[in-house]
């Protein structure tokens, strides 16, 4: 394949973005590991390099464009152009309407929204140039509407139709993009949300599984696997498609 086979993964400290990345160089990329602050990627690294992988831990606020310019240019200089990006990283400001403040706002709509924006506009660069890439964006069922979450669930929708517009923008460069929108998925960010609303976790799980069709919550191994496939070459006909990963319809 003469393409690069460089992803690069925002958020990939821990939970589902952790999980990608490791599935990714699993498939046999070479991996940046992006998140705040370079230190935390450590440990998803060290985890690919056991494994015989090839990782790049960077540290970058991927709402900041000079940033995330410095960013993807180590990751060309250091792995080669990335031809692969999954939009994952994201925060939780939940509150409602009536509390929730400008900085609430801003934040999540920064790092999702603005976040995904400004590291596309960069990788697409290599993309266009190499005549291939895959574009992954994380969405969610919160999309749908979820009480509590006006800026979370706005970004998510946000992402569907900036994905959506990719996919017709970038097509001709043989350039796909696709989000996955996750349901319950086990991660630090779902139980910070139990303690939030003071209900054990494992409670938290049950009463989410109950409510699932296929029984169960999700974990971030069931988004890497999706996010694997729609990296894949074969999955080059596969484009603007939203794919809900919540064992069910919707969560």
């Amino acid at each position: 394949m003469s393409q690069s086979r460089t992803a690069i993964v925002t958020g990939a400290a821990r939970g589902i973005g952790a999980a990608v990345a490791k599935r990714l160089a699993k498939d046999g990329f070479a991996v940046a590991v992006i998140d705040l602050d370079a230190a935390s990627t450590a440990e998803t690294v060290k985890a690919i390099e056991a494994e015989g992988g090839t990782a790049l831990g960077v540290g970058a606020d991927v709402s900041d464009a000079e940033q995330v310019k410095a960013a993807v240019a180590e990751v060309a200089e250091k792995l080669g152009p990335p031809t692969v990006l999954v939009n994952n990283a994201g925060i939780l400001r939940d509150n409602l309407i009536f509390k929730m403040t400008d900085s609430d706002w801003d934040a999540v709509i920064g790092v999702h929204l603005r976040g995904s924006f400004l590291m596309t506009r960069e990788v697409q660069k290599h993309q266009t140039a190499q005549k291939y890439g895959r574009i992954v964006n994380l969405s969610s069922t919160s999309a749908l509407g979820n009480r509590g979450q006006a800026n979370y669930a706005t970004a998510k929708a946000g992402l569907q139709g900036f994905t959506k517009t990719l996919a017709i923008e970038l097509g001709k460069f043989n350039v796909t993009a696709n989000a996955i929108a996750p349901g319950f998925i086990e991660t630090e960010m779902t139980a910070a949300t139990a303690e939030r609303v003071g209900v054990p976790f494992e409670d938290f799980k049950k009463g989410a599984a109950a409510m699932i069709p296929v029984g169960r919550v999700g974990t971030p191994d069931d988004i890497a696997a999706t996010a694997s496939f729609l990296v894949s070459e074969e999955a080059g006909f596969v484009s603007g498609q939203v794919i809900y990963v919540a064992g069910g319809p919707r969560d």
